[in-house]
């Protein structure tokens, strides 16, 4: 069983996001703005797509445990709650994966498949 969970991680990271402990990653992240921690969260899912096809276990959990911390602390500062990203994949398992995705309205500058 599992101790630690992504709420534990919201709440670590609302608390450090929010002081100003000149030691705390989090503190400086948030300092930064959204669009540092934007950059940084695109820059994990990087490593997390390499470390999935090409490295090994290891790897790819450090880049996992990285790229769902950096996504934590772009929720913090946008204000996103978890419960809202929680609340979204249950609606989304209501349906199929394909009916889901085909309901979705399309992206701007993207064809549909």
């Amino acid at each position: 069983m599992i101790g630690f969970t992504l709420a534990d991680l919201e709440t670590i990271v609302a608390a450090r996001a929010a002081s100003k402990d000149s030691g705390s990653y989090t503190a400086s992240l948030a300092a930064k703005g959204i669009g540092h921690v934007a950059k940084k969260l695109g820059e994990e899912a990087v490593e997390t797509v390499i470390a999935a096809v090409s490295q090994d276990d290891e790897r790819l959990t450090s880049e996992a445990a990285d790229l769902l911390y950096h996504l934590m602390v772009a929720l913090q500062l946008r204000h996103v709650p978890l419960a809202a990203v929680m609340d979204e994949l249950q609606r989304r398992t209501a349906q199929t994966g394909i009916a889901e995705k085909a309901g979705r309205p399309p992206e701007l500058g993207q064809a549909n498949g």
